[in-house]
């Protein structure tokens, strides 16, 4: 095979792959057009004036709930970047990079947890913040948080607004004992 035809075909397979890959997510984006995520209507200062607290760190990725693997492709929750999360009497905010802020009121929280792993992310044991929450459809999503420091005082927070009659819509678990 000559140089110019193998570059070709290499060119053609790249193509290829990444025609697939375009597809592969429209399709995901229109699966998940339902789903929509709870943006923040208050301005920066009425965030930070209701005595709110607030960790860094990064934004991993929202899947279904008890479906790590299965990212959904919500507008403003698609990809990872970096974030900020207050947490405050109105609810979880989260001040994604180049995205609209998004808030979980208490009344959409269904749960929170540390996680090992999400989408394309492995860490440490529960290097991850997993936060469940209820989409107005009813849907449970969780979204995952890598914060640069230690996640345990926020997760304490978050907590304090979850409902105890929020119970998780969860798949069938049951077991054939």
């Amino acid at each position: 095979m000559s140089q110019p035809l193998a570059v070709a075909v290499m060119l053609g397979v790249a193509v290829l792959i990444l025609g697939l890959m375009l597809w592969g997510w429209t399709r995901r984006r229109r699966r998940d057009a339902g789903i929509i995520a709870p943006f923040d209507t208050r301005t920066p200062a009425q965030r930070t004036d209701d005595g709110g607290f607030t960790e860094s760190g990064l934004y991993v990725a929202s899947t279904a709930h008890g479906a790590p693997l299965e990212r959904l492709a919500i507008a403003g929750l698609a990809f990872r970047t970096k974030a900020a999360v207050t947490v405050s009497p109105a609810g979880v905010a989260i001040d994604l990079a180049g995205e609209r802020p998004v808030l979980f009121t208490p009344d959409m929280l269904v749960g929170v947890d540390r996680a090992t792993w999400a989408v394309g992310r492995v860490v440490e044991p529960d290097g991850l913040v997993l936060i469940a929450w209820r989409t107005a459809l009813g849907v449970v999503v969780d979204s995952y948080l890598r914060l640069h420091s230690d996640p345990r005082a926020l997760i304490a927070r978050i907590a304090e607004l979850v409902p105890t009659i929020n119970p998780p819509a969860s798949p069938s678990t049951e077991s054939t004992e």
